[in-house]
């Protein structure tokens, strides 16, 4: 295995890894204003990767198959928008609003889940990340290097105030601040595992490349959409989210296409 697939299975870990370090350094959250930006310029990367660095490639790699070339994309865009939906259904994807009137068991009952909750969510993030490197490593499913490395910085981006959001609340609910800082970064460490395990499997079953990178795609494409958009939205200044995600798009397509 390459240096560049190492670097980029670690980076999206690397993101949790930070974010759950903020436990070390402040009293409560992440500013709202910076957890908006952070948000949607992950959003716009991710929205940018999951067409130019997933269905494309996918689209692509089954040309052979002539007007029908889209079958394999479809497919597989929907089964990862069907994973995420039964996903959310088994374990949803709590966020930490206001405890207030709560009682110490309930409020951390309800941090567990979300670390639960959390690590899930991040198996297939890390799928896609395995995804993209694996038709990079086939060399002909039209995905760059730059392409591939973007998406693990985007999804780095949005794993930082994930890890912060596990770490501090259970720091809280009194918790020491290194335990509180490993279940942070536990919960990120099934990403690159998750990076690992589809790359070799891709390696083995290079047919299936193009159901699994638009797996990958709908996956992406439904956290965006049910988890990202709300938060970079919510609150005032909501307009701080639409202009990153704006600029999230644009350095992604630039890396992808141009760079490329």
């Amino acid at each position: 295995m390459t240096f560049e697939v190492v670097r980029g299975i670690i980076i999206p870990f690397l993101g949790t890894a930070l974010g759950s370090a903020c436990v070390f350094f402040m009293k409560k959250t992440l500013n709202p204003l910076i957890q908006r930006a952070l948000t949607g310029f992950a959003a716009g990367v991710m929205v940018a990767a999951s067409v130019w660095s997933l269905l494309i490639p996918a689209l692509d790699r089954a040309e052979h198959m002539g007007r029908w070339s889209f079958v394999p994309a479809a497919v597989g865009f929907w089964l990862g928008i069907l994973f995420l939906l039964l996903l959310d259904h088994v374990v949803p994807h709590l966020h930490m609003n206001s405890t207030k009137g709560e009682g110490p068991k309930t409020r951390l009952r309800k941090t567990t889940m979300l670390v639960l909750a959390v690590t899930l969510h991040n198996i297939p993030e890390g799928m896609a990340v395995g995804v993209v490197y694996a038709g990079w490593l086939t060399g002909d499913a039209g995905i760059t290097m730059l392409g591939a490395l973007a998406m693990s910085i985007g999804i780095a981006i949005q794993n930082f105030p994930e890890g912060a959001v596990i770490a501090m609340p259970l720091h809280a609910e009194g918790v020491g601040k290194s335990r509180a800082f490993f279940y942070g970064v536990l919960s990120g460490v099934v990403e690159p595992i998750g990076a690992l395990l589809t790359i070799l499997a891709a390696g083995l079953v290079v047919p299936l490349l193009p159901y699994l990178l638009s797996f990958a795609a709908g996956a992406m494409i439904y956290v965006v959409v049910e988890e990202l958009i709300p938060e970079m939205s919510s609150g005032s200044h909501s307009n701080i989210g639409t202009l990153l995600f704006a600029a999230g798009f644009t350095v992604m397509m630039a890396l992808d296409v141009a760079l490329g």
